[in-house]
């Protein structure tokens, strides 16, 4: 399936060749912390299936538990992941940031992985009162 997208911003733009079969979320405490939420989706493409068509992505170098070192890339000007790879040479597999897909509504999550570092709470996410648009929600701070 050929899919596009592009950061929040625009600088950033691509196309990629994925399996809709590889579309996953990850729960682990890397991908919370680099992405500011509970989890990631992403799907996976080798290097050929990758086109970055405009922009340059920022790199940020991770080392996972295993002591791989893994590339992160964003956009330097809004943020927004693009990708992650594997550092070095060798065939390199491409973990595409699903938010940034103009497709991300037709892509659904076919595995679920770090689940031992997911937040205890995210099987009860449908119980959790929901709203179409914000209202004014964020119109006041709390009070303590």
């Amino acid at each position: 399936m050929r899919i596009d997208g592009q950061c929040y911003c625009g600088s950033i733009t691509y196309e990629v060749e994925i399996d809709p079969q590889t579309v996953g979320l990850c729960h682990c405490t890397d991908c919370q912390m680099l992405t500011g939420t509970a989890l990631r989706t992403f799907a996976l493409t080798d290097e050929d299936g990758f086109k970055l068509l405009s922009g340059e992505p920022k790199t940020y170098v991770k080392v996972g538990e295993s002591g791989t070192r893994r590339l992160q890339t964003f956009c330097s000007e809004c943020g927004s992941p693009i990708y992650s790879t594997t550092e070095g040479p060798g065939p390199k597999v491409y973990s595409i940031r699903i938010g940034t897909s103009r497709q991300r509504s037709d892509l659904t999550p076919k595995m679920q992985i770090w689940c031992r570092s997911a937040q205890p709470w995210i099987d009860e996410i449908k119980s959790v009162p929901r709203h179409e648009k914000q209202g004014g929600l964020f119109t006041s701070a709390p009070t303590r």
